[in-house]
């Protein structure tokens, strides 16, 4: 077991935009070869758009460019989260969501989560329009996406295997 982390900072008009974070439900039967080239070139899209996904294990799905640092043990990982929820707390738009003890509670409780096997997303508002997310993923394998290869044992960029 390995932890990847993410992290996203962007225009909060980007990521309401769920369809764009949703990877694409396959089509109904009866499928044409049209449908299935319009579902991957969707699939495609999804894998090469930075935004984090609806779901967290889906960041596994990302082109590995977006990964941020990889860690072996659960500790570092929140470690590392940690690292950057100080670095963005002065911008939160929430005081209550920039204080410390709140902050050290919410890096326990991933440190408790990865060890478990969880994987951990969090967001926040920064300033007017700007939204972060980070996100650790637990991969090989993760146990909300067992099927989905790990983005370090892809070729040419692109994850090895069908999308799940």
């Amino acid at each position: 077991m390995h932890i990847h982390a993410y992290s996203w900072l962007g225009e909060k008009e980007l990521f309401d935009r769920d369809a764009a974070r949703r990877l694409p439900d396959r089509p109904r039967p009866p499928v044409t070869p049209e449908d299935q080239e319009h579902h991957r070139q969707l699939v495609e899209a999804f894998r090469r758009s930075e935004l984090p996904p609806m779901e967290t294990a889906h960041w596994l799905l990302k082109s590995p460019h977006l990964i941020r640092r990889t860690f072996e043990e659960p500790k570092d990982a929140a470690a590392w989260l940690g690292g950057q929820l100080t670095e963005h707390a002065p911008g939160f738009h929430s005081q209550q969501e920039a204080n410390t003890a709140r902050l050290a509670r919410l890096v326990a409780s991933a440190a408790d989560t990865l060890a478990h096997g969880g994987d951990v997303s969090l967001g926040f508002y920064v300033g007017r329009t700007s939204f972060l997310s980070l996100a650790l993923v637990v991969c090989s394998p993760n146990r909300f996406a067992p099927g989905v290869p790990c983005p370090r044992e892809s070729l040419n960029g692109r994850p090895a295997g069908p999308p799940r």
